[in-house]
């Protein structure tokens, strides 16, 4: 008896009448069409606002009679009009390095919670909570920095002055706490929703036949993890660190809602002052002449490169792992 197993290929097409390939069928060269027309739209649009910016800025410099990276000081409305960033890249990076120190270490110890420790029940009313955080407007983080969070640091500066102060960059005179440390820690609650979810989903994507392999050999849960979940959602957690540094660069609204700007860079991270360059622009913009406005965009030019070199560095990093790469 013949029991080879029947085939569902169907009949073989007639002679000159060959299948349509998956290339060749309308639905895919439609498919193929509208991805391959979104990739070139995206960078379509990129390189447009980069011209925008660029023409703008050019305009803007060939009029100012400062040293647009070294100047400290914002006065583009003179005549002739003197202006420099000096003052906004040093707070811009410096509240943006402080919030990513304070969150990705929580972030991750957060992650890691809810994927390997919490339980199912603990575990998903606690991943919707902070991904409900993620949806918070930026300004009403703002509201909630100026209005509690800022009269509630003064006892941690105090600490902070009497163990740290010797160091100079913790030294605190008293005053409002309307400084670039308090942007960092508002900016680090406000990233936190972003490395958390994505650092979660990563370490959720672990191979569960490496972490019973290593509980099977004896290991710890702390050392499943640190054998096997880490290096596997280390380029992860590194793709969220920098989504979470996006956000903390560009930040505008709660930024201007909280600190005292002033073009005066401090010894100390714990003074009142500085600015970033988010919210100098929104700051500055609406009284803006004509030669303003183009300085204004010249600073967004700068943080616009920065953002790009920063994604650039991060894509670079993951690339040079080879155990993430294929």
């Amino acid at each position: 008896m013949d029991i080879t197993p029947a085939t569902t290929a169907g009949p073989p097409p007639p002679p000159g009448k060959e299948r349509p390939s998956a290339a060749t069928r309308p639905g895919d060269r439609i498919f193929l069409a509208l991805s391959r027309g979104s990739g070139l739209l995206l960078l379509v649009i990129m390189a447009a606002i980069a011209v925008f910016l660029t023409v703008r800025a050019t305009n803007a410099l060939s009029h100012n009679e400062g040293s647009f990276f070294t100047t400290f000081e914002w006065n583009a409305n003179a005549t002739p009009p003197v202006f420099g960033i000096a003052v906004l890249a040093f707070g811009t990076v410096v509240s943006s390095l402080i919030a990513m120190v304070i969150a990705v270490p929580v972030a991750i110890g957060v992650a890691l919670f809810i994927s390997h420790y919490a339980p199912r029940r603990l575990a998903a009313p606690l991943a919707y909570v902070i991904d409900l955080l993620a949806a918070v407007p930026s300004i009403v983080y703002g509201l909630w920095g100026a209005l509690f969070l800022v009269p509630h640091l003064g006892g941690l500066y105090s600490w902070m002055d009497d163990y740290l102060g010797w160091t100079g960059i913790f030294a605190y005179h008293d005053g409002a706490a309307r400084s670039l440390f308090t942007i960092g820690i508002l900016l680090a609650i406000m990233i936190l929703p972003i490395v958390t979810s994505v650092s979660r989903e990563v370490f959720l994507q672990a191979p569960k036949m490496h972490e019973e392999a290593a509980l099977a050999l004896g290991a710890t849960r702390w050392e499943v993890i640190r054998m096997a979940v880490l290096p596997f959602g280390r380029s992860g957690v590194i793709s969220a660190s920098m989504l979470g540094l996006g956000r903390a660069l560009g930040e505008t609204m709660a930024v201007a809602t909280v600190l005292s700007p002033s073009f005066i860079i401090g010894t100390s991270l714990l003074d009142p002052g500085g600015g970033t360059f988010a919210q100098n622009i929104a700051s500055s913009f609406k009284e803006s002449g004509e030669i303003g406005k183009d300085a204004l965009i010249a600073s967004g030019l700068v943080l616009f490169v920065l953002t790009l070199l920063v994604n650039g560095a991060a894509r670079m990093i993951i690339a040079r792992r080879k155990e993430y790469s294929e």
